[in-house]
């Protein structure tokens, strides 16, 4: 029974030890399949979603889902430690002497030892005892330190994400819409503004990918605002690019391509990272009628396709290679995308803050000082 204990123990130490190295300290995606924190994300947020899809749309249904990143973080970090000290804990109690000392006061060493509380009530007795009770503290010490060093890491990735999802609010609207995008761009004669802000995207998409991939926890990380979200702007961004590479008259190309292709780069691997397959909702975002509606808003603001009677077919081709995948993202996260287009009345978030209404009718009387 001692040797089945102390087997147990260096189990489930070595697969918290491997699964905290390889989640706060190893910097690049993990393979291996069995990975206990992947099961956890797994079956948390599964039952998490189960109870969100009971709740009625809205903000009260997004709280509840931006709750899910924080929490889920709090209670991974417990589960480490509680392995940890579980771990030792058996392995403690097969290796003392005096057969006398129960399971359950072996545990309480290992946890006095752990979080060095040092009350001396139980002490280990004999040397293999001792020599865990030294392994343990300085583990003990190690994880903690770790945690704190870690929690800043994710807390800055996620404010960079989030600086350039907040950015979109003024230029392609809430949510991001890619016809906003670009009929705010033309209508201010700002279209080289535009190339910059498609480079600006290409790096935020670069990061997603290298932060994303390496803590994947981040994604469920939601916005500040219940119709932002980094997978809307993602989506923004790709569907922006689309169009542009669809043709449109004056606007160049390059950097459309540039940043289309690390964008769904980005929509692959997250895809990728969580196991999801492409899929092909039977919600067309952009069916013919919304397509003329669309063509019409650009026609309004001067941005033509070159090749009209071929461009919808050509904007199929383009959402064929993205859009299957951020549908199996938005499915898993509970994230909507966002439409293809959106009516000119519509308020954006700095709008609906207070004197936004004013603020919003001194900007539109603004005089356009084209660079």
């Amino acid at each position: 029974m001692t040797w089945l204990s102390g087997l147990a123990g260096l189990l489930i130490l070595a697969a918290v030890a491997s699964d905290a190295f390889e989640v706060m300290l190893l910097p690049r995606r993990v393979r291996r399949q069995l990975r206990p924190v992947r099961y956890f994300f797994r079956l948390s947020w599964a039952g998490w979603s189960k109870i969100a899809i009971k709740i009625k749309k809205g903000r009260l249904r997004d709280g509840f889902l931006s709750l899910y990143g924080p929490l889920s973080m709090v209670l991974l970090l417990s589960i480490w430690s509680a392995g940890l000290i579980f771990g030792f804990g058996l392995l403690t109690w097969a290796v003392q002497a005096d057969r006398t000392r129960s399971v359950f006061t072996s545990l309480y060493l290992s946890g006095a030892t752990f979080f060095t509380l040092g009350y001396g009530d139980v002490v280990p007795k004999d040397p293999l005892a001792k020599a865990l009770a030294v392994m343990e503290s300085g583990s003990g010490m190690a994880f903690i330190a770790v945690t704190i060093g870690y929690l800043p890491v994710l807390y800055q990735l996620f404010s960079r994400r989030e600086a350039n999802v907040i950015q979109l609010d003024a230029r392609a609207g809430s949510p991001p819409v890619a016809c906003s995008l670009l009929c705010r761009h033309s209508d201010g004669e700002a279209l080289d503004d535009l190339t910059m802000l498609l480079r600006t995207w290409e790096q935020w998409a670069a990061e997603l990918v290298e932060s994303h991939l390496s803590y994947p926890m981040l994604s469920y990380y939601r916005s500040q605002h219940d119709n932002q979200s980094w997978l809307a702007a993602l989506t923004a961004i790709l569907d922006s690019c689309a169009l542009i590479l669809t043709g449109l008259s004056g606007v160049r190309t390059f950097q459309a391509r540039m940043t289309f292709a690390l964008g769904r780069l980005a929509a692959i691997e997250l895809c990728r990272v969580f196991h999801m397959k492409p899929l092909n909702s039977q919600n067309n975002r952009l069916d013919s009628e919304s397509f003329l509606a669309l063509e019409e808003r650009l026609n309004n603001s001067d941005l033509t396709f070159s090749e009209p009677e071929s461009a919808e077919e050509r904007l199929a081709s383009l959402r064929s290679t993205y859009e299957p995948f951020v549908h199996s993202l938005s499915k898993h996260f509970m994230l909507p995308l966002p439409p293809w287009s959106q009516e000119e009345d519509e308020l954006d978030n700095w709008q609906r803050s207070r004197g936004g209404s004013r603020a919003r009718r001194i900007l539109d009387a603004a005089p356009v000082q084209p660079d």
